[in-house]
């Protein structure tokens, strides 16, 4: 009799992927759907990231690399780590490489986990934390930050979380689902925490910093934290900043003998990323910067027009986030309520079935973020389906009885 293992038994598939496929195939049948639920860029890749990738391919880049990256593009990353985080690392030792950075956190995760160890993970979350973590046999730990707290947990909580067993605490600033994002003063206050607990190792998913909207300059836990850096995995990527979500490519800067050991997988799963596509990343590095102003005012833009319409309706309660593309409406005022043919809203998840069905508009239930009742709205999309997404969700909320 066939069977699957306990371990993928542990997982779900992705819920933000698997609502994305859901609306492109009532796209496919000329069902006028808006999707919201993806989290990726509309912009195009630079043009000079582009050409990156086409003079390797000329130039016959074309065959295996070093299994975590190619010295040049950890040479790169390395570079852009003292440019803009302030942090030192030495590109032949503690720079990695991977096929996106969810390889590089299932990559860390599951090279020092083990069944029973936990992990802290705030909410709401990144859907794909706590199933890396199951999949090992680890436990997640869930601390739920809640719109009323811009959903940023507190020192307190971070203390109260933490046992003998924690092996890492994952932080994501800006956020995906939320786009909240810790300033320098409160990245200072959970490091603080941290070092009263020298056994835990902290795990930073920066990879919305260059979607960054906030007066505040961004900052990363090592660079306010220093004394944390020999447990300090900062993980990033070119796929938001970049536009290169198809490119796959993400990266991470951290203590030797953590690179070393999720080399020693990597070497043992994917080996390394695509040629081509570490090219393109090296030359996005190295190359011209400025254009991402104009991105970030675009994105700036639509989320205060999201943002303004959400908080038009009634029953929501849209916080204005720092970073990334996403908002992440708190929907309270809207579970208990009927639909227009009596069928009960008493989940987050029906709130989000039925924006689908009625309002013909795709986003994530809150749910599957570890923090409900409310839902993701990604806004890296056109004003003008903005508005009229945020028109249907209105007009399908205000039919709610």
């Amino acid at each position: 009799m066939t069977r699957l293992s306990a371990a993928i038994d542990r997982i779900q598939s992705s819920a933000t992927l698997a609502m994305t496929a859901r609306a492109a195939r009532l796209k496919a049948e000329g069902i006028d759907v808006i999707g919201l639920s993806a989290g990726e860029p509309d912009f195009d890749t630079p043009d000079f990231v582009k050409e990156a990738a086409i003079a390797a391919i000329r130039d016959g880049q074309t065959k295996y690399t070093n299994v975590d990256g190619t010295p040049r593009l950890k040479a790169a990353i390395a570079a852009k780590f003292a440019r803009d985080n302030r942090l030192r690392y030495d590109p032949a030792t503690q720079i990695g490489v991977g096929v996106g950075g969810k390889h590089v956190i299932f990559n860390a995760i599951v090279a020092t986990l083990d069944p029973g160890d936990e992990v802290v993970i705030p909410a709401p979350y990144w859907v794909s934390y706590p199933d890396i973590v199951a999949f090992t046999g680890g436990t997640p730990v869930t601390i739920p930050a809640g719109a009323d707290q811009g959903y940023k947990i507190t020192p307190e909580q971070l203390d109260a979380a933490i046992t003998p067993r924690t092996r890492w605490v994952l932080l994501n600033s800006p956020s995906n689902p939320s786009g909240a994002a810790y300033d320098a003063a409160e990245l200072m206050a959970l490091g603080d925490v941290l070092l009263r607990h020298p056994h835990v190792m902290v795990l930073t998913d920066d990879m919305y910093e260059h979607v960054w909207y906030s007066d505040r300059q961004f900052a990363t836990i090592v660079e306010v934290r220093p004394e944390l850096a020999d447990r300090t995995l900062t993980v990033n990527g070119c796929s938001k900043a970049y536009a290169m979500t198809g490119w796959r490519i993400g990266y991470c800067g951290g203590p030797a003998w953590l690179i070393k050991a999720m080399a020693k997988l990597q070497s043992q799963s994917t080996s390394n990323p695509c040629s081509i596509a570490q090219a393109a990343a090296a030359g996005a590095l190295e190359g011209p910067q400025d254009f991402l102003h104009a991105r970030n005012d675009a994105f700036r833009q639509r989320r205060d027009l999201v943002v303004g319409l959400l908080n038009q309706v009634p029953g929501l309660h849209c916080p204005t986030p720092d970073g990334a593309f996403y908002v992440y409406p708190d929907a309270s005022g809207l579970i208990g309520r009927s639909t227009p043919d009596g069928q009960r809203i008493d989940t987050d998840e029906a709130l989000a079935g039925y924006l689908l069905d009625s309002a013909r508009v795709a986003v994530v239930h809150g749910g599957a973020f570890g923090l409900s009742p409310a839902f993701r709205v990604s806004y890296a999309t056109s004003e003008p389906l903005l508005r009229d997404a945020c028109a249907r969700i209105a007009e399908a909320c205000a039919a709610l009885r």
